[in-house]
């Protein structure tokens, strides 16, 4: 059973009587119990007259999987089966994070009969969200009360990144295709494979002149290579502390998913083999063994329901870790925020040797905020954060410098561009024939 305000205005207009007996020399409260007295008797009849909203059977769709971001249709049917016309008050218990409007959806379903309700959704975090139960509300014809039923009809999403750097994609599968195809690589280095035979031309590099095919044909043949296919590539996604800082519209893990998949999306067109491993002080995420079309919708999966934990990220185990995915790795590309020279110690002396078969990429998501801070100096308060400010950029540079002195590349840069940075560079390894 449930009451509504037009109760409260009913049991208003009982002050009247009151008022007026006052006036009169009168005792009201005979007329206020008798007028409250009525009130009661309409709100029973109200509720005895509604039809029950347990008599009806409720089903949703709901789909099983949806991007951060956008627009989910979800919809709830109620089949009545009573006697009487429901008049229904939905409300679909889903968690603010899900986005649903603030209003309870309304249906009028005649005895037998079914409607839907539609339920749209705004998911605004990565994860699962779930609905356990649906309340329906059925007013009597007087509008005062009504009964009201919980019906255990349960509704599960899992919003998976937004993955906005897709919109990098299409040109850098364009520079893919381009080292790949007419524009194969002359020079032959390390991760490049024979491609085909030319005739030779003013200016081609004479180190790639095929003698054998010289003589054969008459005329000066030259080699050419392409980059070399079924190279390793790991990804390595810092979940710990350091990662749970909000940069711009998102968290530091946000971003480092956004890099992830837009340079799985690449290496797996190049026809790479790309594993994950999302790591603090336990395996969070784990992707490997997953090749072509089926890679990006495992990837998508596995890190819809991780974010960042506040714990210092264990690295000699998440390197160690890297082992079990494979034996050969070719590039590796960690992401994570080691821009303080005390947070990063760990992270540096569990850094692992860099080799020529071997590439490491470390990418940081840095605040554009900083940079900004560090130019003002219009106020003695402005002037200190300035100070502080660039410490925090004098710390980040430091850290980088040690990543280059222990055999790896940094990589920082904003959310927005981290993603087609790492990208870039691992096409420049492509073409450099180093993987």
């Amino acid at each position: 059973m449930f009451v509504t305000g037009r109760l409260a205005v009913a049991l208003g207009i009982g002050i009247i009587p009151l008022v007026l007996a006052g006036l009169a020399g009168y005792s009201g409260y005979a007329a206020l119990g008798i007028w409250a007295g009525l009130c009661a008797v309409l709100v029973a009849v109200d509720v005895l007259t509604a039809a029950s909203p347990a008599r009806a059977a409720v089903t949703r769709r709901v789909p099983a999987r949806a991007r951060l971001g956008e627009h989910v249709p979800v919809s709830v049917a109620v089949h009545n089966l009573g006697s009487r016309t429901l008049h229904a008050l939905i409300r679909d218990a889903w968690q603010p994070t899900a986005g649903a409007g603030p209003e309870r959806q309304r249906l009028s379903i005649p005895a037998g009969e079914r409607r839907r309700a539609d339920i749209p959704l705004l998911p605004r975090r990565r994860g699962e969200l779930v609905s356990e139960f649906v309340v329906i509300r059925s007013r009597g014809p007087l509008g005062l009360a009504g009964r009201q039923s919980k019906h255990r009809v349960r509704g599960a999403i899992r919003v998976l990144p937004a993955f906005s750097s897709r919109k990098h994609l299409p040109s850098r599968l364009a520079r893919l295709r381009e080292l790949d195809g007419n524009t194969s690589i002359q020079v032959r280095g390390q991760g490049t494979e024979f491609d085909s035979l030319r005739e030779y031309v003013r200016g081609d590099d004479v180190r790639s002149i095929d003698w054998r095919a010289t003589a054969r044909a008459g005329t000066t043949m030259l080699r050419t290579w392409r980059p070399e296919r079924d190279r390793h590539v790991v990804i390595i996604i810092d979940t710990g502390r350091t990662a749970s800082a909000r940069v711009g519209d998102g968290t530091r893990v946000d971003a480092a998913l956004e890099a992830a998949l837009l340079l799985a999306a690449l290496a797996t067109r190049a026809g790479d083999h790309v594993h994950l491993l999302m790591y603090d002080r336990v395996v969070r995420a784990r992707v490997t063994g997953v090749d072509g079309a089926a890679l990006l919708p495992a990837l998508t999966d596995a890190m819809a329901p991780v974010h960042a934990r506040l714990v210092d990220t264990d690295w000699p185990s998440a390197f160690a870790a890297v082992r079990t995915l494979t034996t050969r790795p070719s590039l590796i590309v960690v992401l994570t925020a080691q821009d303080a020279a005390e947070s990063a110690r760990g992270f540096l002396g569990a850094f692992p040797d860099a080799s020529r078969a071997t590439s490491i990429l470390v990418g940081s998501v840095t605040d554009d905020g900083i940079s900004d801070l560090a130019r003002r100096r219009d106020s003695r308060e402005e002037v200190y954060l300035a100070a502080a400010a660039e410490r925090t950029m004098r710390d980040a540079e430091n850290v980088a410098d040690a990543i280059r002195r222990a055999g790896g590349e940094a990589i920082a840069s904003d959310p927005e561009t981290l993603p087609p940075r790492i990208a870039d560079r691992y096409l420049e390894l492509k073409a450099a024939g180093r993987l």
